[in-house]
């Protein structure tokens, strides 16, 4: 763990920065659609450059982000995909999914983007392309409040809760030594079972980690982050050309201000 020290500063690879309460409900919603896609009936409409259908793939697991709140799939980054597919002349459709299925379904064009608070590494970038970043975060760590683990340096020898494939996974396997990083479909699980004992500590993505701990008094999020990342949106690889377009729709976004009253929406100043 002394080798790791402060990666939370900024991680760079090739240009790309590395990027991974329940959110306030939407008036703008996707409705939850099957977890299982078949080629026949999932192709993506994107060819058309405006009047098509925009794809989203998604793991609504992840508050307040994406969820699912009345059997509608909800959240910043449905309503961020609303806003994009608005500039793009589209109809957004949101399909759920397991967090690792967004890899395979974007080559196999199943859905046209993946937006699950996705952050980039070097394994993905071998498997999709990304747009520019939109959202920074950092990744914290939930323990016990008796659990006698102060930083980040008290993992060692630990068993540690993380959703499976992500970076939160990753990570700690690279920079927490003599670590067991056990894995979870979802952060929810991990946190459960951090509370019964069978892992010491969970690391999952700042915002989330408060929705994870609100209710539970036994847990508390350590004060120090594990590591700091920003979000990007998956793409086909090699589609220039759809992640052109993501990009300009992000840049009006941020400059004609709707990208600031939906952060105001989900979150507050404190978060950023």
């Amino acid at each position: 763990m002394k080798q790791y020290k402060k990666m939370i500063t900024t991680i760079l690879l090739g240009g790309v920065l590395l990027g991974s309460l329940a959110g306030c409900g939407s008036s703008n919603t996707a409705t939850a659609e099957s977890t299982i896609l078949t080629e026949a009936s999932s192709k993506t409409t994107t060819t058309e450059s405006t009047g098509g259908v925009l794809v989203m793939g998604t793991n609504a697991t992840f508050p307040p982000f994406e969820y699912v709140d009345q059997n509608e799939i909800v959240g910043f980054d449905v309503e961020m995909a609303e806003l994009i597919a608005n500039e793009l002349g589209m109809e957004l459709k949101v399909q759920d999914m397991e967090f690792e299925a967004i890899f395979g379904a974007l080559p196999n064009d199943m859905i046209d983007i993946g937006m699950a608070g996705i952050t980039v590494n070097e394994e993905r970038l071998t498997q999709v392309d990304f747009s520019d970043g939109y959202f920074d975060t950092k990744q914290m760590v939930i323990v016990k409040k008796d659990s006698g683990i102060v930083s980040s340096d008290d993992l060692v020898g630990k068993k540690v809760g993380a959703q499976l494939g992500t970076t939160s996974a990753t990570f700690a396997k690279l920079y927490i030594e003599d670590v067991k990083v056990i894995e979870f479909n979802k952060s929810a699980l991990a946190v459960a079972d951090l509370m019964n004992g069978t892992v010491d500590a969970v690391i999952v993505d700042a915002a989330p980690a408060q929705s994870l701990i609100k209710g539970q008094d036994s847990l508390m999020i350590l004060e120090t982050p594990f590591a700091e990342e920003e979000y990007a949106i998956a793409i086909k690889k090699g589609n220039s050309e759809l992640t052109g377009k993501i990009n300009e729709a992000l840049a009006t976004i941020k400059e004609n201000g709707q990208y600031d009253e939906l952060y105001s929406k989900y979150f507050s100043e404190t978060d950023k």
